[in-house]
């Protein structure tokens, strides 16, 4: 089987995992969620119906949608499956988070994996840390990761080794501090590929080098505007090439991606992924793309 290398081809297989498994409940939630970081207390029962919404856009697109189990050993920032693995075309490699509180999701994660019998390829060790938002395939030959607060030099490192035989281009974008260490900046916070030659970007948080390498690849930039990024619109989910899913609210960037030729689904996304800060490709670990 070949897994997943890329950000925008048909998504076939996807690892979620459902709020009831994560946040549990009201009273969970309530004594959690600044100890995580959330903006605000989600409410739980609101939080359900907007992931039950999102899974039904998913479903249209997606045959074969995996669950991460309930489990005591981690948080509820484990919603966001994206995080603790990243996948290659040989299969996954294990994470381990830049944000201690979620540091035990690998192990939960690396069972849950041998169980569905999803290969795994390799697993940062010793001082490496990463969050599968700070690695982006830009195609299938290419990879860029970022270097920031949840991703470190060892990490880097250790993943160019683990890739060198299927990567031709391992690209590494310094991240800047923006809103300082206890925020979540990733890579995937300024940039999600919807096709090829199109991506959603905040050029705002981007080097200069980077934003030129999109350009000269002849890759059209779709640019959130500051209010829309705060609400997550950078954060776009390709179910296939130009077909995507976006948190509502966001209607600049939903018209430019309608007027490049998108299908763009929204889901109301206010309790399950702005107050986590985790938009649809945070909810999602894509493991299959064909």
């Amino acid at each position: 089987m070949t897994y997943c290398s890329s950000m925008y081809r048909p998504l076939e297989r996807v690892i979620v995992k459902h709020p009831r498994s994560a946040f549990l409940n009201q009273d969970h939630l309530a004594i959690n969620w600044k100890t995580f970081n959330y903006l605000e207390e989600p409410k739980f029962e609101e939080v359900v119906r907007e992931f039950t919404d999102f899974i039904a856009i998913l479903e249209k697109y997606v045959p074969q949608i995996d669950y991460l189990p309930a489990s005591s050993e981690v948080g509820m920032d484990s919603l966001y499956a994206h995080d603790p693995v990243k996948f290659t075309p040989e299969g996954a490699i294990i994470l381990k988070s830049g944000k201690k509180l979620r540091q035990p999701e690998a192990t939960v994660y690396r069972e849950f994996l041998i169980e569905k019998g999803i290969k795994i390829v390799g697993e940062l060790t010793g001082d490496a840390m990463s969050d599968g938002g700070d690695i982006v395939w830009l195609d299938d030959k290419t990879l860029v990761v970022g270097r920031g607060y949840r991703t470190n030099d060892e990490a880097i490192r250790q993943l160019k080794e683990m890739t060198a035989s299927f990567v031709n281009e391992f690209i590494v974008v310094q991240l800047p501090h923006d809103q300082g260490e206890a925020e979540c900046l990733h890579l995937m916070s300024f940039i999600s590929m919807v096709d090829h030659d199109l991506a959603v970007v905040h050029s705002r948080l981007m080097p200069v080098f980077f934003r030129q390498l999109l350009i000269e690849r002849g890759i059209q930039l779709i640019e959130v505007p500051e209010v829309e990024y705060h609400n997550l619109g950078c954060n776009v989910l390709a179910l296939a090439p130009r077909v995507c899913v976006i948190v509502s609210g966001n209607d600049s960037t939903k018209q430019q991606l309608i007027d490049a030729g998108a299908t763009v689904y929204e889901y109301k996304g206010e309790e399950i992924s702005v107050k986590g800060t985790g938009g649809p490709t945070c909810l999602t670990s894509p493991v299959v793309r064909n």
